[in-house]
C-alpha cells in the first residue's frame, strides 16, 4: 500500500526551457525514502525513484557529499540534514504554531491523534500533528503526504476549491480505491466534496487504512481556507461503544470547534 500511496498523484511536470530535470531527479531521490523505506541499498533506490542504477548513483553520491545522504557503501540512509529542506518553509509559516496548542488541547479532550495539512498539488501535507499511542500501518509525521481524495482532510481541502483549481485537480489526480470502503470515481468524489460543503465538516471510514476513520473540519484565514484538522479514530474501537453515533458527533462538533478557534487566532494576527 505505502508504495501506490508514494506514486498516486505523482506526475512529471511540463518540460519548459526553465526545468531543470537534473534537480527534479534529485529530488525524487529524496523522496524515495520514507518511514517504511529508511534504510536501502542503490537498486532499490533507482527503483522506487525510477532512474537506471547508474543515474541513481550519481545522485546518491552527490547528495552524500552535500551531507544529505549517508552510505556504508552498501546502503543508503537520509540524515537529519534533509530536515532543512523543509525549516524554512515551516519556520515562515505561522499556521502551525497557532494550530499546535489547539490540536493539543483537542487530543487531550478526546484523547484521540489530531493533525493540521495543507494542500500540495495533488496529495495532503502534514503541517502539525499530535501523536497518541495507537496502532496504525501508516506512521504521520510532519511533511507526510497522502492522496487528497482519500482522506478526510483533503476533501475538506478541496471542497473549498474554486471550479477551476478543482477541475484542475481532477485531471491531474488518478481516482481509484485504496481500500474495499473507498470510492472509485470522479462522480463520487464530486458527490461527496458537495455534501462535504452543504455540512462544513467531513467524515472518512476506512477509505485509506483499513481500520482507520478520520474527521476533518476546514480552516480559513479570512474568505480563503488554509487548512484542515482532523481527528483519527479506530473504526473498530468506535463500532464497540454503546452509542457510538453520539460519540462521533461530538467528534464532530469538537473539530469544528477547534478549527474555528485557529480560524479566529488567524484573522485575529493579520
Amino acid at each position: 500500500m505505502t508504495d501506490t500511496l508514494h506514486r498516486v498523484g505523482h506526475s512529471s511536470p511540463r518540460a519548459s526551457d526553465q526545468y531543470v530535470q537534473s534537480l527534479a531527479r534529485g529530488l525524487d531521490v529524496i523522496r524515495a525514502f520514507d518511514a517504511e523505506h529508511t534504510l536501502m541499498t542503490l537498486t532499490e533506490v533507482a527503483t522506487r525513484a525510477e532512474l537506471t542504477r547508474a543515474s541513481a548513483r550519481r545522485f546518491l553520491h552527490t547528495l552524500v557529499e552535500l551531507g544529505y545522504v549517508r552510505t556504508d557503501r552498501k546502503t543508503f540512509a537520509l540524515t537529519a540534514q534533509v530536515l532543512q529542506l523543509g525549516y524554512a518553509y515551516l519556520s515562515g509559516l505561522v499556521l502551525p504554531q497557532l494550530a499546535q496548542p489547539h490540536l493539543e488541547e483537542l487530543s487531550l479532550k478526546l484523547g484521540e491523534s489530531t493533525s493540521a495539512a495543507v494542500l500540495d498539488g495533488t496529495d495532503v501535507a502534514y503541517i502539525a500533528r499530535v501523536r497518541t499511542p495507537r496502532i496504525m500501518t501508516f506512521g504521520i509525521t510532519l511533511g507526510t503526504r497522502f492522496p487528497a481524495y482519500a482522506t478526510c482532510i483533503g476533501r475538506i481541502l478541496l471542497a473549498g476549491l474554486p471550479p477551476a483549481e478543482l477541475k484542475a485537480y481532477l485531471v491531474a489526480a488518478e481516482i481509484k480505491p485504496l481500500t474495499p470502503h473507498s470510492l472509485g470515481t470522479v462522480k463520487e468524489l464530486l458527490a461527496e466534496l458537495e455534501t462535504i460543503r452543504e455540512q462544513g465538516w467531513c467524515v472518512v471510514d476506512q477509505e485509506l487504512e483499513l481500520g482507520l476513520m478520520s474527521v476533518a473540519a476546514p480552516v480559513h484565514n479570512g474568505p480563503n481556507m488554509v487548512a484542515a484538522i482532523n481527528v483519527s479514530l479506530q473504526t473498530p474501537s468506535i463500532a464497540a461503544m454503546p452509542d457510538s453515533e453520539a460519540y462521533l458527533a461530538t467528534v464532530v462538533q469538537e473539530t469544528v470547534a477547534t478549527a474555528k478557534l485557529i480560524s479566529a487566532d488567524l484573522l485575529a494576527r493579520r
